[in-house]
């Protein structure tokens, strides 16, 4: 069993987790404006990428740019990692690959500290893609549990590259946001993506 095996019923009765849909997540976090480059970018690659209409497309040109933007914002002082394997615990399922990966340690060349967790939702499937998000943050609430960083909430989203649906995990309870957002408030969705890391920004 892998990341991507699982639905959103099936990692809530593995883990005995209780799940809270009833709030909007983000309303008081304050949008974030992107750089020139960003808004360049998306304005070429957001047709392009509908056009061609492909996950491998949106990754690149939608995704990738947004979460490079992220860690230019915080003066590179957070990894992105892409496509990495990451095997927490393979009796419990909680193996495989995610898509992408913000952790709160400088350190780019192995994952640490794993924040926040993205996958692509599959074939537009933003609801359905709930599922393995819940299981990679749970292996990422376990690893750093076990690596002793005191990451409180680990923040998860399920995106097209054009939708984003946020989660955040606390302890046992995953709240999942009532919002969906779009690329046109990519101001919003950075701040949302900024927002696990505010003592980090504030710091530098």
């Amino acid at each position: 069993m892998v990341y991507s095996d699982f639905s959103l019923a099936k990692v809530k009765n593995d883990f005995g987790l209780t799940l809270d849909e009833s709030r909007s997540l983000f309303a008081d976090t304050k949008p974030v404006s992107p750089s020139d480059t960003l808004k360049i970018l998306l304005k070429d690659y957001i047709p392009l990428a509908t056009s061609i209409s492909t996950e491998k497309a949106k990754s690149e040109f939608l995704i990738a740019p947004i979460l490079a933007e992220v860690r230019r914002l915080l003066n590179n002082q957070v990894s992105l990692f892409s496509g990495n394997e990451f095997n927490v615990d393979s009796t419990k399922g909680l193996q495989g690959f995610c898509d992408y990966i913000i952790s709160g340690s400088q350190e780019q060349l192995f994952i640490t500290a794993p924040v926040i967790i993205i996958f692509e939702a599959k074939k537009e499937d933003i609801i359905g893609g709930l599922g393995q998000c819940v299981a990679g943050m749970i292996a990422a609430q376990l690893f750093n549990q076990k690596q002793n960083n005191e990451v409180e909430k680990i923040y998860g989203s399920v995106t097209t590259g054009t939708n984003w649906k946020f989660l955040i995990l606390e302890e046992t309870t995953v709240y999942i946001d009532t919002i969906e957002y779009y690329i046109k408030e990519v101001d919003k969705i950075l701040g949302i993506l900024m927002q696990p890391f505010q003592p980090t920004l504030t710091a530098v």
